[in-house]
């Protein structure tokens, strides 16, 4: 058996390196697919863009759809309520009142239907509802939150259940004890039955406070803080924007409120600016621009509220979508 040469093995020429173009034949056929794939993606997104601008188109056309519905209301009744009775009845509801006049409002501050005496009582009214709900629903969400005693939960489910009960049914009952207690035609009554708490209130409290974190309370009970204080002083701080949407829910509800106070005070002293621009329509006839001053008046203090608040308003929005 011969032995295998190892001279002609040293000596054999290396193997020849790959022509250029067969080097760069995979880069360039990946190229040439990537090149012969990308037009058809250029044709679908081309092919897709008008069903985007319909969908948008769709969505803005919905939108300016519901603004119409919010606002043509609003701007019918201010615009009625600028124009003389005349002008009331000779021309479209929504056109602009020429000349535009006050008397109106002069007259809801004159005579026989005077609304100082409502907007007196409907701000008086509010403030008590909102310092009484207000304390009522943070302090029972606080204990519900943090305080630990036996049945604490079966007593918030069933606290919270109320909410599922309609007002009206609880009228009768409520009209019937007040009326008993000779708090008819008073101011008592028209507090005194919502404004310790409001279970809305108190459950959205409670779940702010059980989200705070423990680290938080616990550095605060090593401060020598105690339960008064660390409410005070570390949980309300923390949810500004909650407690500034439930105040302006709570001040809404209370100053729009109308079937209540039209129950339990319907004597003149004591009727709410809503009750107030109730009576403003007869049975017989009734003078609408007087009417759409009224409520005019009425809309007033909350759009300046809305305004105000509308930065805190977002804010507890948007942590409430989290």
């Amino acid at each position: 058996m011969s032995e295998p040469n190892p001279g002609a093995a040293a000596g054999a020429a290396p193997a020849a390196p790959p022509p250029p173009d067969a080097a760069d034949a995979g880069p360039r056929a990946d190229a040439g697919r990537a090149g012969r794939q990308s037009p058809p993606r250029r044709r679908l997104n081309e092919s897709s863009r008008p069903q985007r601008w319909f969908a948008t188109g769709l969505t803005y056309l919905m939108l300016l759809a519901g603004a119409a519905l919010m606002i043509g209301p609003f701007l019918f009744t201010v615009m009625t309520s600028l124009k003389t009775p005349r002008q009331f009845n000779t021309t479209v509801p929504l056109t602009p009142p020429d000349p535009v006049t006050f008397e109106n409002f002069a007259a809801l501050f004159t005579g026989s239907n005077s609304f100082i005496v409502p907007i007196a009582v409907t701000a008086q009214m509010t403030v008590v509802m909102l310092v009484g709900q207000m304390t009522g629903s943070v302090l029972a969400a606080y204990a519900f939150a943090t305080l630990r005693f036996p049945g604490r939960d079966a007593i918030f489910w069933v606290y919270l259940s109320t909410l599922m009960i309609p007002q009206v049914v609880t009228i009768i009952p409520l009209y019937t004890m007040l009326t008993s207690a000779g708090l008819r035609n008073t101011f008592a009554g028209l507090v005194l039955p919502f404004m310790l708490a409001s279970p809305y209130a108190i459950f959205l409290l409670r779940e702010n406070f059980r989200s705070m974190p423990s680290e938080i309370i616990d550095a605060a009970t090593l401060d020598g803080a105690g339960a008064l204080r660390r409410l005070w002083y570390v949980m309300l701080p923390m949810n500004k924007p909650i407690l500034a949407t439930l105040m302006l829910i709570t001040v809404v509800s209370q100053w729009n409120s109308f079937i209540w106070p039209s129950i339990i005070a319907p004597a003149p002293e004591w009727r709410v600016i809503t009750v107030a621009t109730a009576a403003l329509q007869t049975q017989y006839s009734s003078n609408w621009t007087l009417v759409m001053a009224a409520a005019t008046l009425a809309l007033m203090p909350l759009i300046v509220l809305f305004l105000i608040f509308q930065k805190q308003i977002t804010r507890s929005i948007g942590i409430g979508m989290r």
